[in-house]
Parts: C-alpha cells; structure tokens; sequence
C-alpha cells in the first residue's frame, strides 16, 4: 500500500493506494508550517480507510519548498560558484544574469557574488581544455571558507561529457573545507550548456541546507503519524529519488506538482496521449502528456528570472484556480487569488469575497459551502465569468498543441469544477477522483534513469552509439531502485551537433520502470 501526497500553494492532498485501488483521499487546506499538514493528511487518510500505518509500504510526496524558496528569495544558504574553464569561459563570470535579489540572497556578506574561475574543464571530445590547478582550488577554498559559504556549485566545462575535473575538484575542495559545506557538481544536475546548468547548480547549491531540514521534516510527520515505510519524494520528470538524492538534489523537485497532476490524470483517464488542465486553488497548468509522461521543455526553462537546463515539464500556468478574485463587472478571473484562505475567504463558506468557486456553485457546477450564499448573484454575469475561464483555458491549450490534430483534455484538480467544456474541444474528460489526481501521481510514480551527454557517432555506428546509451538509461534506472524487468525507455533524442567535427552527436535517453518495493529495505539500510 502506498501513500501519496501532494502539497500545493492551497491544498494538501492525499491518497492511498492498494494496487490500483483507491482506498481513501483527503483534500485538505495547506498549512503556512506545511509538514504539519503532511501529518494531518497522512492521519486523515490513514483514519477514513481503517489502515493501520504499519501496512504502508511506501510514502511519496510532491512538494513546493523549495521552487517557493527561489520564487521568494527565502531560506537560501550563503553560496559560491567555483568554475573550471580557464583561459576560457571568462567573459561572463557566474549568476551574471541573475535577478539582484536573488544575487543578494545566495552572497555570503556584503561583497557581492562568491564566484571564482579557475583552470580545467574538457572539450566535447572530452579531452582536457586546460590542467587542473590544485593549487588555484585551494587558494579558492580558503577565500570561501573566509567568506562564510556554507555551500558550493562546482561547474565546469563539457562536464556532462567528462566529469573527471569536477569530481577532482570537489575532492580538494571538500578536504579543505571540511563536512559541513556541501557541494553540487553541474554534471549531476544540469544538460550540455554551461551558463544554464551553472544556473541550476548554484540553485541547488543554494537549497542544500533547506532540503536537509525538509527531509528531516517530512520523515518526523511520518514517523509521527506511525509510518516506519520507506519516503520517497516526486520529480520534475515524473519518476522518484529516495531521500538521499532528496537531500542533494532538492532542485529536482521544482515541476513536481504539474507531472504528478499529468501523471494521475493519465493514470485516472486511461489516456496516454492528450491534455491536461490542472485547475488548483491558485493557478491553471497547462501541459501534454507523450507516451504517459509529460513533454518536456526542449530548451532552457526560467526559474524566478533564472535560466536553466534541468530536466522540466512543458506546462504554461495562467492565474486562474478555485480561490482567483472575480470582478462580475468586467467579467475578470485572478491572477490574485485568497490561496489556502478559500475556506475562510469565499462567500460560499461565509466569508465577504467572491472567487471562482463561488461562480461554480452559484452555476451548479459544485456543491460546496452553503449555496445560499451565492443565489444573490446575477446568473447572467456568472455564466459570463465561466465563459470567459473557459475561453482562457481553451486557448492556452492551443498554444500547446504542435498540430491541428483533435486532443482529447483531461480535466483533474479541485478546480476543475469550473470547467464543463472549452471552445473548440470536443472531448473534454473529468475523471473519477480528478480532484486528487495530483497525489496519485505521486503514488503511482516509476522510477527513472537518464543519460544526457555528447557521444562521438563514427559513420556506420549510429545504431551501436544509441543502444549503447539506451543500455546506460536502463542501468541508471536500475540503480535507483527499478525492478530489473520493468524498466522501458520512453524517449530517445538525438540531436548532431554540425560545429562539431567527428560526428559529435547531444544523445539524451530516458528510461523508466516500476518501484521494487522488494529492495525497500535495502534501499533502507543503504540510506542509514
């Protein structure tokens, strides 16, 4: 039996599973101290099915920590960039782009950014761009030791292709300044590219200290609730890391809440091809689900005015949800919404606000709250307000279609009672359990590998090449707790790189299987 959760800006939702059945769901409001709502809704869930917490073999959970962090330039630790590129790679020296804000948040002290070049890095080929000065990565250290950095972003050039000056230099580093600065290494956490993954390494880096407190959070709400299973937390691709690589790669959380909405409302419509429209407490999300999994951005995805390359859904997010403000008048619907106020705030629950939901159990659309709250509402300018939700979602839709071709959309989140239909959509699903579905998708979440680097392809060795990096996704997948068997490669890209001389070619392979839940507690007793 697993346990699925995911915490939004405005609800905490729930679920439990046994096989592909729903035992329970709760829906509950978020919390301002969030992992006391985990509690509650893992208590809640655990009470409306009757299960004792020991049958629960497994818990995930989707959360917005840490994308909230960077969004709200909060809880981020005093960070430094170390870069291995010398004589090149000078020109535009690290966080350059970054928002001020953000700068500020990350510097450790009133200098400004901690960012230092230093020598090595590779070409494409992988061959050394410069040697590695140890020397230069000490005098770097004692400078950031002085400075008060708690934390470190390593990157350096072409490391997706070869790692080596990476891992060499976190050694030293590390040496000199002891266990308790962390380090992020850019080939764990960003694509070929070096200013974008350098972005999400910083990033990562930043958030180092924050996801050590939140895995400690959410395994304390578990262990107060009776839970002694196994905590796994979703990622931006729709796959799962344990709470190790939780801990070290918090930015891998940052999309989790969109794919868990796509992922349960395939899971929830039977569809693996179509759209989806998450209708939340605050906003709408906007995604194409491919094969069962969410399409992914193709190119860099910006993060609170920051660029980066890490894996991350296509999803387009207009400020529409069951808590936005309406003005009737104009017909207007958000951006501004009362968020996990709604309970308090909408007239339905006999607050002095009007917000989306109102429009629908004004409509009829919803039972919630008292509609007699709402049957002094013109129903005329109602069905103008629904109309012209509808009318936004239909299009940002079509801005994510690639071709004329008939979609089906699929309909899931609390806020999906606004929608009976879009313009220009004829089939348009609201499945069972569609208000949840983004807990499902926690619950139900495989576990994925991925290669992404440059291969050389030597004519007649294309095919050669790709099983070759198809079989490093498999493993990889395999290695992070995949049950050998299950495991399928969904998505293969390939992309020449013609500047490049010898046939260089951007390999990316995914790969995905189902949870062992037989090598739980291995996995366990690897964590301890």
């Amino acid at each position: 039996m697993r346990i699925g959760i995911d915490v939004g800006g405005t609800n905490t939702d729930a679920v439990l599973l046994d096989g592909d059945t729903v035992l329970a769901s709760v829906k509950s409001p978020t919390t301002p101290e969030v992992t006391g709502g985990v509690e509650a809704a893992i208590r809640a869930v655990l009470t409306d099915s009757g299960i004792a917490p020991t049958a629960v073999t497994a818990v995930m959970i989707g959360t917005t920590h840490f994308v909230n962090a960077l969004v709200e330039a909060d809880r981020l630790a005093p960070t430094a960039a170390v870069r291995l590129g010398l004589p090149a790679g000078a020109a535009l020296p690290p966080m350059v782009d970054w928002p001020a804000r953000l700068r500020a948040a990350v510097s450790p002290g009133p200098s400004g950014p901690a960012v230092y070049l230093c020598h090595g890095g590779h070409e494409y080929d992988g061959s050394a761009l410069s040697p590695l000065d140890e020397g230069e990565l000490r005098r770097a250290a004692a400078d950031i030791a002085a400075r008060g950095a708690r934390s470190v972003a390593v990157s350096a050039v072409f490391s997706p292709v070869s790692a080596d000056a990476e891992l060499r230099a976190a050694e030293i580093l590390a040496s000199e300044l002891g266990p308790d600065v962390h380090l992020s290494l850019s080939h764990e956490t960003g694509r070929v590219g070096l200013l974008p993954r350098e972005n999400a390494t910083v990033v990562n880096a930043a958030l180092r200290e924050l996801a050590v407190d939140i895995v400690a959070a959410f395994t304390g709400a578990l262990a107060g609730a009776g839970i002694i299973a196994p905590l796994f937390l979703s990622q931006n691709d729709g796959t799962l890391m344990d709470v190790e690589h939780a801990r070290t790669h918090p930015v891998a959380t940052f999309a989790s809440g969109p794919t868990n909405s796509m992922r349960g409302a395939a899971y929830l419509s039977g569809l693996a091809d179509c759209a989806v429209v998450d209708v939340g407490g605050t906003t709408a999300d906007v995604g194409v689900l491919t094969g069962g999994f969410p399409r992914e951005a193709s190119g860099e995805a910006e993060l609170a005015g920051v660029r980066t390359n890490f894996r991350i859904p296509d999803v387009l997010s207009l400020g529409i949800g069951g808590g936005s403000l309406v003005d009737l008048d104009a017909p207007e619907v958000g951006p501004r919404s009362v968020g996990y106020r709604l309970t308090e705030r909408a007239l339905v629950f006999g607050g002095d606000t009007l917000t989306a939901t109102d429009l629908a159990v004004a409509a009829g659309r919803a039972e919630i709250g008292d509609p007699a709250r709402v049957a002094h509402l013109d129903r005329a300018r109602v069905a103008a307000a629904l109309d012209h939700i509808a009318a936004r979602l239909a299009e940002t839709v079509d801005r994510m279609r690639t071709s004329a071709d008939p979609i089906p959309v699929v309909a899931v989140g609390g806020g999906s009672v606004l929608i009976t239909g879009l313009p220009g959509f004829t089939d348009v699903r609201r499945p069972a359990h569609h208000a949840v579905a983004n807990a499902i998708g926690a619950a139900i979440a495989q576990v994925g590998g991925e290669v992404d680097r440059v291969f050389q392809v030597p004519e007649g060795r294309r095919a050669a090449v790709l099983e070759e990096a198809r079989a490093e996704a498999v493993a990889a997948a395999e290695r992070a707790g995949a049950r050998p068997g299950t495991v399928a490669v969904v998505d293969v890209e390939e992309v020449p790189l013609a500047y490049l001389p010898g046939g260089a070619t951007r390999v990316r392979v995914k790969a995905v299987g189902d949870l062992d839940l037989t090598r739980l507690p291995a996995l366990e007793d690897a964590r301890a």
